[in-house]
């Protein structure tokens, strides 16, 4: 799952005393964006594997800091206190930790198992990557559902266009993530290329998200 994780936080953001939408696509993909950080020292570890799934070949066999379920409370917690002290508003701040957390669970649907409760086994896993005829209609569905809700749900005085140009950011990022070319070994080039993505979508966020606001209930 790539921009499904961005699902969670369009609902939170359509939510009344909410964080921005760039905050919220940083937490939904916090817990990725700190295992790239910790592979460049190490701390967390991946190969490539080739053929270990369907539709992508990374064995990701280290990783108890950010993909256990306990790691993912830790970093939802603190990413909670961070948004409180910069928004002063819990709504805000319960809202983005509860984005973090809900990485785990959509990952739980399509990884092999090698996430963990606490670091250590069992490793779970449903493995939807291996069902790409699965993975790839509800990625879709989520993205597109959620971001039909978010655009509901708000408005811009200058109208949606600033959302059009999120939109065709994350489907492209998609295409590229399903349809590109593989890293035949891991490098370096893999966790940079995934902070650069990921600091990518959330700028065009808070771009996109800057000038709306609650739309106006509809008459009954």
């Amino acid at each position: 799952m790539f921009i499904g994780h961005f699902a969670p936080a369009l609902i939170a953001a359509a939510r009344p005393r909410a964080a921005g939408l760039g905050t919220l696509f940083v937490a939904a993909q916090l817990v990725d964006i700190g295992f790239a950080a910790l592979l460049i020292p190490g701390i967390e570890a991946m190969r490539i594997v080739p053929g270990i799934t369907a539709m992508n070949p990374m064995d990701l066999h280290h990783m108890p800091y950010t993909h256990s379920l306990l790691g993912a409370l830790i970093w939802a917690k603190i990413f909670g206190v961070i948004v409180w002290f910069a928004t002063k508003r819990k709504e805000a701040a319960i809202g983005a930790a509860l984005v973090v957390v809900s990485h785990w669970f959509i990952d739980l649907l399509v990884h092999i198992p090698d996430l963990t409760l606490y670091g250590m086994p069992p490793k779970l896993g449903l493995g939807l990557w291996n069902h790409p005829l699965i993975a790839m209609p509800l990625e879709i569905l989520l993205i597109g559902g959620t971001f039909i809700y978010y655009m509901r749900r708000t408005s811009a005085p200058t109208g949606n266009w600033r959302l059009c140009i999120l939109a065709v950011l994350l489907a492209f990022a998609q295409a590229v993530d399903w349809f590109g070319p593989k890293e035949p070994t891991y490098s370096l080039a893999i966790p940079a290329t995934m902070l650069f993505a990921y600091s990518l979508l959330a700028g065009t966020a808070a771009w996109a998200g800057a000038n709306r606001q609650l739309a106006a209930p509809r008459p009954a």
